[in-house]
């Protein structure tokens, strides 16, 4: 059977001006010329084809002698297509399933662009919002589901006291040290411990005074003997800390995983790595310049303001924010090289000859940077107008730039805030004194709900990438 005989019945339907069309048993007939309005569409195409393959690659079947064509879809949705080829627009009811919709109609090959404008916003509105309730309920099954691991795990670690010499006393003392407000004595220790950092930052900060300097026998200024007695406590108390955490320690070998554990020891180990310098100093004076180094250790004792993110639970939550956020914090570092590098160049070229702090462009990236962050030093200012235009048009992308990650960052931070507030009020519910008891309530049917929700969307993003379903869909378009 040649192409031209299969095809003398859609010849002859051509030549009639119409085709009948069968949609999951919604029949109807089409004029050709309606549908040729459209030739990208579907039904369309099927109007070009010449043989009997490509007629059943555009339709489910075709009847030789009822001469129609047939297509397994929901007939609910098929007026809406020919309300299309009728008057060359797309409108959406309100009841109506957006996602199916979208895709129906793309399966007859029909662009979106065609939705109507009294339809469009409302469309694409709603296609939007179930992406933001996706993410919304995402985060909240997040947090709980990571605050009852982490639940989890402080009963594990409680629990490994059990059975230990002095086992209740040390894990009340464990409690005491790393859970603050988790008692009396804890919220008395930490007291002490904030106390002791900001003395220890505040005398740092005097010291730099020269009212307070006193000159060496060499003639060089010196810290007020005041100051080290201050210095030596707070080193004294951040040890014993340190060790005290240590000592009480569930586990040993992950004790120093704890970021918080860590900073604890930074905070002290210069002071130690200072005193062996100036002790080697002193003992052989051609390492003298081993005394630099001393006192840019003593430098890092600033980094003790971190050890009040123990106690804070806004400076954890902003260490988690940034810890999550990288990929924003990397698209506001994207967007902002992307304009420095642009208006500092326009901004060499323009003032260049008329501005000597202007006059190169890594000068002008400083410009730039300080224009687009808003900051405004006032140190380099263009002169001319075109380069004071290029100024006002670089600082208002500066605040574009910089507003807009900051939307998803402070989301972040709401939500990692959150989560670590019922973290702590449930670690501040459980009870200890005649050891082990049972788990603060926690809703475990919506953890294992999580749980089996996860999993569930982890096996659905394999299925759709599946092999079979890609031949599945390619048999069907």
């Amino acid at each position: 059977m040649t192409g031209q005989s299969l095809w003398d019945l859609s010849e002859a339907n051509v030549e009639d001006g119409e085709i009948r069309i069968n949609v999951g048993g919604f029949k109807k007939r089409l004029r050709s010329h309606t549908l040729l309005r459209f030739p990208e569409t579907r039904l369309g195409r099927l109007l070009l084809c010449h043989s009997r393959e490509a007629i059943l690659e555009l339709c489910d079947d075709y009847d030789d002698i009822q001469r129609e064509f047939y297509f397994d879809r929901n007939p609910e949705l098929f007026p809406y297509v020919l309300h299309f080829y009728h008057t060359g627009k797309l409108h959406v009811m309100a009841e109506l399933c957006v996602f199916s919709f979208s895709q129906e109609i793309e399966y007859w090959g029909i662009n979106e662009f065609f939705i109507d404008s009294c339809c469009s916003y409302s469309y694409h509105g709603r296609k939007v919002e179930p992406e933001q309730e996706k993410w919304d309920e995402q985060s909240d099954q997040e947090s709980t589901t990571s605050s009852f691991d982490e639940i989890l795990a402080f009963y594990n670690d409680a629990s490994k006291f059990d059975g230990q010499p002095l086992g209740n006393f040390r894990r009340q003392l464990w409690l005491a040290l790393d859970n603050p407000g988790y008692s009396v004595l804890s919220r008395v220790f930490s007291v002490l411990s904030i106390l002791v950092v900001l003395g220890s930052i505040i005398t740092m900060c005097l010291n730099s005074l020269p009212d307070f300097q006193i000159p060496d026998s060499q003639g060089s200024p010196g810290e007020d003997p005041r100051f080290e007695i201050v210095e030596h406590f707070g080193i004294a108390w951040f040890t014993f800390e340190l060790m005290a955490r240590f000592a009480v320690a569930p586990d040993f070998l992950k004790f120093f995983k704890n970021a918080l554990n860590l900073i604890d020891l930074i905070s002290i180990v210069p002071f130690y790595i200072t005193l062996v310098v100036n002790l080697v100093v002193e003992s052989t004076p051609t390492l003298a310049n081993l005394g630099r180094v001393a006192q840019v250790l003593r430098l890092m004792r600033i980094f003790r303001i971190l050890k009040l993110a123990r106690h804070s639970t806004g400076l954890r939550s902003l260490g988690a924010t940034l810890k999550y956020s990288y990929k924003e914090v990397g698209l506001l570092l994207l967007y902002l090289s992307v304009g420095i590098s642009i208006f500092s160049v326009v901004a060499y070229t323009i003032e260049k000859e008329e501005n000597e702090g202007l006059a190169t462009i890594p000068a002008c990236w400083w410009w730039a940077t300080v224009s687009m962050t808003t900051v405004g030093y006032g140190d380099v200012v263009p002169g001319t107008t075109a380069g004071k235009l290029t100024a006002s048009a670089c600082i208002l992308a500066g605040i574009l730039v910089v507003v807009l990650p900051i939307t998803l960052i402070f989301n972040k931070f709401s939500h990692f805030y959150r989560r670590q507030k019922q973290l702590e009020s449930a670690m501040r519910s459980c009870d200890f004194g005649d050891g082990m008891k049972e788990v603060p309530s926690v809703n475990l049917r919506d953890y294992y709900a999580h749980k089996v929700k996860s999993l569930m969307a982890s096996l659905t993003n394999m299925s759709r990438s599946s092999p079979s379903e890609l031949s599945l869909n390619d048999s069907l378009h």
